[in-house]
């Protein structure tokens, strides 16, 4: 019988969820599972616990063995969305472990690490496929082979107070310039992050989907707008410091506004495992609080 396997993606976290990590790693060790853990976490962990020295170190997406079972991604939704360029299109469905606050992505309550992997290795879960946008340029290489995000890719003015103009052409036709802080794409995913704080739409995963979320505009009557995920997006930056910033998920660099930018659907999804218990509605009226309102009692 083959042993199963798995890989176990972090990043720093508070010392307040170290008993929950230590007991992760038991119920692993008595289950067999052989772990794949990624090195710079492993680092962070020996300083926090006692920490198994059975683990098999990999250092970035290329170590990772294409037949692991799932990676475990312990943290908040930001550390879900930084374990997305640990499996890329390699197939390998993640699975978060919620350490943080809000937990759209991080489904897995840290209370609940044992009933929620027993559900995984029993088969008691289903995958979703979520997708991610890809950002490139005629006039250089940005992100390198990270070029891709599964919340949202988004332009930002540059080291001044003064708008920054965002000339979108969607499948070859103008759509606006926009006159603003800067603008967001986002996917489903990323529906219910910063584009929702800047007034943007919910958008259910799988619908095939995009929005254009326009940060602080000018112009008021300039409001979000859905696009088909089949879209092929140009922008075009003016600004007065003739540099603006690009973020890609957490990734940002600083170009200058002779680069301009291409938007596409990432060639490749991503697949997270979302057990019976979870519900995107149900996560909405969670962590949005909807229906909690006196009169409903």
């Amino acid at each position: 019988m083959q042993q199963k396997s798995i890989a176990i993606y972090g990043r720093a976290f508070n010392s307040s969820v170290v008993p929950y990590v230590e007991q992760l790693f038991s119920y692993l060790k008595e289950k067999d599972i052989t772990i794949y853990i990624y090195s710079d976490f492993y680092d962070f962990l020996k300083e926090q616990l006692d920490c198994p020295d059975t683990f098999l170190r990999y250092y970035n997406h290329r170590d990772l063995p294409h037949d692991i079972l799932f990676l475990l991604s312990l943290g908040g939704d930001g550390t879900m969305l930084s374990a997305v360029s640990q499996v890329r299109d390699s197939g390998i469905p993640i699975a978060g472990i919620n350490f943080g606050r809000l937990g759209f992505l991080a489904s897995i309550h840290k209370a609940k690490i044992i009933q929620a992997l027993d559900d995984i290795f029993a088969g008691h879960y289903t995958l979703q496929s979520r997708d991610l946008l890809e950002v490139s340029s005629d006039q250089q290489r940005i992100f390198g082979d990270a070029n891709f995000a599964l919340n949202d890719i988004t332009v930002f003015r540059h080291d001044t107070s003064s708008m920054i103009t965002i000339n979108v052409t969607i499948n070859g036709e103008l759509l606006n310039a926009y006159w603003a802080d800067g603008i967001i794409i986002a996917t489903p995913t990323g529906s219910t992050a910063y584009s929702l704080s800047c007034g943007g739409p919910i958008i259910m995963p799988g619908s095939g989907n995009f929005v254009i979320t326009p940060v602080a505009p000018h112009n008021l009557n300039v409001r979000p707008i859905v696009i088909s995920a089949d879209s092929e997006l140009e922008l075009e930056i003016e600004s007065r410091t003739d540099k603006y910033i690009l973020s890609c998920d957490s990734q940002n660099e600083t170009l200058d506004t002779t680069t301009n930018l291409r938007i596409n659907r990432a060639p490749f999804r991503v697949h997270l495992i979302r057990l019976p218990s979870d519900s995107f509605f149900g996560t909405l009226r969670e962590k949005l609080l909807w229906g909690l309102d006196v009169r409903n009692y």
